[in-house]
């Protein structure tokens, strides 16, 4: 199939034309520099061929949304969009010079710049769904790298609502990162979706290539689409690719919608688990007002204001207050935290007035240092709470070959999950307050459970172990 040659760029009035960075199947997009402020932008340009009053909703919807969205540090930015000279409209954006896409191909990316990836990717896919905005096209080349290295989403071009999604009006869409039921025009998109996407991205990465690509083997779109079909995960087959990130991405590549992640911060949660257990430092979350935030931000905010001293100026001369009978006589200092400055006959010395501003300068630096104390005591408390449950009382008994194990819920709330260490074995992150484990040949297997909650983990279980050498044959 011969590729198209690039449009002609249009003549935009305040830019410069560069040269053709890429070429799409709507549109074009070329490097620009915008005369002022003077900087290097992205201009996306429909065709011409292709521009009808649905496109031009289309591109008008696009714009609007990642006008909206664009503020997310992880959601490439707009700078403006409008209509050229010969009708073609367009869309001018930040300019990312590097595409993760074109990377993994030639390596694969080291695990920790992965986590780190998909973390940041993942609080900007939840954010646009919080907004009620689904991208419905995630993969490694819509995922451009800043000048200072930061990963960016791009292209919410395909991107719709969430109530829209439920439809199966057909979209585009790049099959190797779609999700089963989207390729088989069940929905046009959903959240769970979205995370099926997110799963397949971050293994590609991982793995250079995509989940369901087999080498050396036909990897034609209806070949693809029937390994989709069934989902059945390929191990990254990586050494430095932790079991428990295997785990993750297993289960957000389900063929089961039901059986992903619930949402893309339940997948964050568990990659910062992930994060932890490889003693990594752990990537924050950029979701904008998450429930910590909302809790806090009127209680915090109110009591750190400082909004009786708002500046000293050295100049300034005290007001005067009419002099009161029979007060007992105060220093300078006394007089200015009373108010009770005397008349043009006790005017304070220059002395006395730099005394006075210096009180006033320490009065704010102390409700100055006093706030940050309470933010950091506040900080302190939140990143030292022991409020995970741990796991008591497991059960466990021989099955045949296995070993099965349960335990009662220590109360874990919504979006907690269990991490399942096997002495000698794999981790495993489960939802479920049971597990079954593969004896593997062994006499006993023995495990531990333990709480993870927002990337942080509780105390272990005390290990429970089963005798299973009465289930083998001998």
């Amino acid at each position: 199939m011969t590729r198209r040659l690039p449009s002609t760029p249009p003549t935009l009035p305040g830019f410069s034309y560069v040269h053709v960075l890429g070429s799409g199947g709507f549109a074009d997009v070329f490097l620009y520099e915008q005369n002022m402020p003077r900087r290097q932008v992205a201009v996306k340009v429909l065709l011409s061929e292709v521009v009808n009053d649905q496109v031009r909703q289309m591109f008008r919807a696009e714009a609007n949304l990642m006008a909206q969205l664009s503020s997310h540090p992880s959601i490439l930015t707009v700078y403006q969009a409008s209509v050229s000279s010969d009708g073609r409209p367009y869309l001018v954006m930040e300019y990312c010079s590097t595409n993760i896409g074109g990377r993994y191909r030639i390596e694969p990316l080291p695990v920790a710049e992965v986590l780190r990836i998909g973390i940041k990717i993942a609080s900007a896919v939840e954010t646009a769904h919080r907004a009620g905005v689904l991208h419905r096209d995630i993969k490694p080349s819509n995922i451009l790298q800043t000048a200072y290295g930061n990963p960016v989403l791009s292209d919410f071009g395909i991107a719709a609502t969430v109530g829209e999604s439920e439809s199966t009006e057909a979209v585009g869409l790049s099959i190797p990162w779609s999700a089963p039921e989207v390729l088989h025009d069940d929905v046009s998109g959903t959240v769970a979706s979205e995370v099926f996407s997110l799963g397949a991205t971050l293994y590609s990465l991982l793995a250079g290539r995509s989940p369901f690509e087999v080498v050396g083997r036909e990897n034609t779109a209806a070949d693809l689409m029937a390994r989709i079909a069934k989902a059945r995960y390929q191990p990254i087959g990586r050494v430095d690719v932790p079991d428990r990130l295997e785990a993750v991405l297993a289960r957000a590549l389900s063929r089961r919608p039901e059986s992903r992640q619930g949402s893309a911060l339940e997948l964050i949660r568990e990659l910062q688990a992930v994060e932890a257990e490889l003693d990594l430092p752990q990537t924050p979350i950029e979701v904008a007002m998450d429930d910590w935030a909302i809790a806090t931000a009127v209680d915090i905010g109110e009591r750190t204001r400082i909004s009786a001293v708002g500046s000293v100026d050295p100049g300034r001369r005290p007001r005067r207050q009419p002099a009161q009978r029979g007060t007992t006589t105060l220093s300078p200092a006394a007089l200015v935290r009373s108010g009770s400055l005397g008349d043009t006959a006790s005017r304070p010395t220059p002395a006395e007035r730099h005394s006075s501003r210096l009180v006033w300068a320490m009065l704010a630096i102390s409700v100055v240092v006093l706030a940050l104390a309470v933010v950091a005591t506040i900080a302190i408390v939140r990143s030292t709470s022991s409020d995970i449950p741990s796991v008591a009382n497991i059960a466990g008994q021989p099955s045949g070959t296995a070993a099965e194990f349960s335990w009662d819920d220590p109360g874990v709330r919504d979006g907690d999950s269990y991490i399942v260490a096997v002495r000698g074995g794999k981790s495993s992150v489960q939802h479920g307050t049971s597990f079954q484990a593969d004896a593997a040949g062994a006499d006993q297997v023995c495990i531990t459970v333990t709480v993870s909650r927002e990337g942080r983990t509780g105390a272990p279980s005390s290990e429970k172990c089963v005798d299973t050498s009465a289930g083998r044959s001998p």
